[in-house]
């Protein structure tokens, strides 16, 4: 399932996470800190790896289509919890 949003709204999200919450995502879907970055906008992809993001420029910081959406998810989740 693919999901639309703008690149503010998804760094707005990442932004709303309570510290620790990157590692704790990384942690439950086995993967790396960096690859959770990357989906949020990062760009190390020496250390992580790219989770199906696709960034378009445009108004709002341009927008993103998100192929996989379960950190946004799991993200989201966390935040329903806070």
């Amino acid at each position: 399932m693919t999901k639309t949003i703008t690149f503010n709204e998804l760094r707005a999200i990442k932004d709303s996470l309570p510290d620790g919450t990157i590692h704790c995502i990384a942690d439950e879907m086995g993967i790396s800190v960096e690859t959770v970055r990357n989906y949020f906008g990062g760009q190390n992809f020496k250390e992580g790896k790219c989770c199906g993001v696709h960034i378009e420029p445009g108004p709002d910081g341009g927008i993103v289509v998100l192929s996989d959406t379960s950190i946004l998810e799991r993200a989201l989740k966390i935040l329903e919890e806070k």
